[in-house]
């Protein structure tokens, strides 16, 4: 995953260094489609990690089978149908349960097909972007397909959700008024 330009003394730019230890910590998913991987950095320090898999004592997809397969379900959709709680979401929580602040951080986030190819996918999904809107994360640091970074502001998510659920309600309207 060292793509880009690596600097003469042979170590990789801090967002290759952080998405590979966000590669690694999304090994520990189960889940058997899909694995992510998050890490919260601060002051350049890490301060949680998390990734993809069911509730803490809960049934793990890769025992059992995956619903959203056998139900043949795209990716980023069917949420009611996966006990997963996603990586962005975990790292929030294990920060929290540590007592560390995440306000002004960084999220690191690595995605992958289980067959290990990089994912377009590899952005937070809508309910995530909620999460680290109002935990406060400043930015969302992945990995395109091609191996070059992508950044999101996450201020721009708010304006974003806000005008997509404006879309949403004003169709729903019209559809209601053409019955």
């Amino acid at each position: 995953m060292t793509r880009g330009k690596i600097p003469s003394d042979g170590r990789p730019p801090k967002d290759i260094y952080y998405l590979n230890i966000a590669k690694a910590v999304a090994q520990r998913s189960p889940c058997i489609r899909r694995r992510f991987g998050a890490i919260i950095v601060k002051d350049d320090a890490i301060v949680s990690t998390g990734y993809n898999g069911p509730a803490r004592g809960s049934i793990n997809c890769n025992e059992v089978g995956c619903l959203k397969d056998i139900m043949n379900l795209p990716s980023y959709s069917g949420y009611d149908y996966c006990p997963a709680v996603h990586a962005e979401e975990n790292a929030l929580l294990n920060a929290a349960r540590q007592g560390s602040s995440v306000i002004g951080g960084v999220l690191y986030l690595y995605g992958e097909k289980v067959d290990g190819n990089i994912t377009e996918e590899g952005r937070p999904c809508d309910r995530c972007k909620r999460a680290l809107i109002n935990a406060g994360i400043k930015e969302v640091v992945t990995l395109k397909p091609d191996g070059s970074v992508k950044r999101y502001r996450v201020s721009d998510w708010a304006k974003e959700d806000a005008e997509n659920y404006l879309r949403m309600l004003e169709e729903e309207k019209r559809k209601q008024k053409e019955k």
